[in-house]
């Protein structure tokens, strides 16, 4: 059980929040969800390279390319989501596909076009390591936000909010498995 400490669960209101500063409370949201994400991917890069023996950034285009399972993106359209350079993109697919977690093809009806999308590799590492990114990402969140910021962020991410609760300590409840969706046919 992890240390009452290091994952307090009745973490005192950020400083920013109660509104006394020179910030507005949109400017002092953001900060707050700035510092979420910093802690979520500071403790993610040692679990996805343990896991998953990819950098974070490489991560992030698996994950990405999680929620679209069976069609792939356009590797432009995975650029713009990211929000990096086409160039820097293309040697990350380069490595993804090196390690057999992504696959290249021509875009359909273009001949320019790209589109990339997982291999069964890559499902399946996914897969594997899904318990262990939530209780990654849940224990950070814990970290620097009380009970009700987690909820009032889960309230904004669609399907989350169906997630089992967290214990202090951040771990699941019970663990959530997704199953994919069976192809349209």
């Amino acid at each position: 059980m992890a240390d009452p400490e290091e994952h307090p669960s009745d973490l005192p209101e950020c400083p920013s929040m109660p509104g006394t500063g020179l910030l507005p409370p949109e400017l002092r949201a953001w900060m707050v969800l700035l510092a979420a994400t910093g802690a979520v991917e500071q403790r993610l890069r040692s679990v996805v390279k343990e896991r998953l023996d990819v950098s974070h950034d490489e991560f992030l285009i698996l994950c990405l390319l999680a929620e679209h399972p069976r069609e792939g993106l356009r590797m432009t359209r995975v650029a713009e989501l990211l929000g990096r350079p086409k160039t820097r993109l293309t040697y990350q697919i380069a490595c993804l596909q090196h390690a057999g977690l992504v696959i290249r093809r021509s875009a359909c009806g273009d001949k320019r076009g790209v589109e990339v999308a997982l291999t069964e590799k890559a499902r399946g590492l996914l897969r594997e390591a899904s318990g262990a990114l939530a209780e990654t990402v849940a224990g950070a969140l814990g970290h620097v936000m009380g009970p009700e910021q987690r909820a009032a962020v889960r309230g904004l991410v669609p399907g989350l909010h169906e997630a089992a609760p967290v214990t202090p300590d951040g771990h699941r409840e019970t663990p959530i498995h997704q199953e994919e969706a069976p192809a349209p046919g």
